[in-house]
């Protein structure tokens, strides 16, 4: 996170090389519209700060272009 005084929130979504992908606007929505927005993009949410990250989600956190997502804007 990365936060710059005077500027809208939005989540940016980077590449694995780290190439834009998306930008999705935040200032609108609450934490928990966001929180589901994190979970339906796929992101893993770690039971403890000091858990593991399982192997598949270290590079990749999203779920992958192939797969369906019920967010047509997406």
């Amino acid at each position: 996170m990365k936060h710059l005084p005077g500027a809208d929130p939005e989540l940016v979504l980077l590449g694995r090389r780290y190439e834009e992908l998306e930008r999705i606007p935040l200032s609108e929505m609450t934490r928990e519209e966001i929180n589901a927005l994190v979970l339906e993009l796929g992101f893993y949410r770690k039971a403890a700060p000091d858990a593991q990250v399982p192997p598949e989600y270290v590079w990749a956190p999203a779920r992958p272009p192939e797969e369906t997502s019920d967010r047509a804007d997406l």
